[in-house]
């Protein structure tokens, strides 16, 4: 009676353990995730800063939505002009993702990092229209960015 009890026991320990699995589903390398800003971007911030945001679509894998649009992101900043030196070439502001809050936890990933284009603050448009390309990149809360996944990543 007592092995039959054990043998049970082990049968729900291992059904258990098999079912989050059943529900996991990967999201391959160069998948694009739209993205939509929370928090404000500047290229005079330092490199390594974090950005929030939230997905701007569902992503679907296999016609299986995988994360809703409004799911939570966090990026980190990769380049900015705070952090580099004159004359480098570097890119005024460089940003990538880090992490998808997905089953109740932040899951790590990693993407390519993307230039926010034609994201500039009102001074600096002011000043492009009269010849002038001093200014700062700066990203309002709200826009929209492409990142593309450089790893799969399972949720």
């Amino acid at each position: 009676m007592k092995q039959l009890k054990f043998i049970a026991g082990i049968a729900t320990i291992c059904v258990c353990a098999a079912v989050p699995s059943l529900s996991a589903a990967t999201v391959p390398a160069g998948t694009t995730l739209s993205v939509k800003t929370t928090s404000q971007i500047s290229e005079r911030d330092p490199k390594g800063r974090t950005f929030t945001g939230q997905l701007d679509q569902d992503v679907v894998v296999n016609g299986a939505t995988v994360l809703k649009a409004g799911t939570a992101v966090t990026g980190r900043i990769t380049a900015s002009r705070a952090s580099s030196r004159p004359g480098r070439g570097s890119a005024p502001l460089g940003v990538a993702l880090t992490s998808i809050k997905a089953n109740g936890g932040n899951v790590a990933i990693k993407t390519a990092s993307v230039q926010p284009q034609g994201a500039t603050s009102a001074q600096t448009a002011q000043m492009r229209s009269r010849g002038v390309t001093a200014g700062s990149i700066l990203v309002s809360p709200g826009t929209t960015m492409q990142f593309v996944l450089s790893q799969a990543v399972t949720f």
